[in-house]
């Protein structure tokens, strides 16, 4: 299995076209978020449901138009590790904050790991201060 492919076309199937049908396809039954700082679901596992809706109201309700463009990769036998540029308007409150419907551009990595050929969780590092900055925060 070629898991940088794969891991490209969930970003697209997934998260720019949310395709959310087809998550049984690309996640395992058990989705661990190992590391990923100042994501409420941080530590847990997910069942593809719990997924679904972490990205339904996490994600693209602040942002609907959240898209991934995956610059790089590196893929080993059980983890892909990919750097990517994340864009989206803020047209949804982020929990009590209204939205701003500003637009965001921020650089990122996360690392994929695999199971059965799935992914089965993440590792997750990206600039949350410029965003903040962006969104007129800071």
């Amino acid at each position: 299995m070629n898991k940088d492919v794969f891991l490209r076309a969930f970003m697209e199937e997934i998260w720019n076209k949310k395709r959310f049908e087809k998550v049984d396809q690309y996640i395992h039954a058990e989705y661990t978020i190992h590391l990923d700082p100042m994501d409420p679901w941080e530590g847990k596992t997910l069942s593809r449901s719990e997924f679904i809706q972490r990205m339904q109201v996490g994600s693209f309700g602040p942002f609907p138009d959240m898209s991934f463009e995956i610059t790089t990769t590196i893929e080993d036998d059980h983890y892909v590790a990919a750097n990517w540029i994340l864009t989206g308007t803020n047209l949804g409150d982020m929990g009590e904050i209204p939205a701003t419907n500003k637009k965001i551009e921020t650089k990122g990595m996360t690392v994929y790991h695999f199971k059965d050929n799935l992914i089965s969780g993440h590792t997750q590092i990206f600039d949350r201060k410029t965003v903040m900055k962006q969104l007129g925060f800071m």
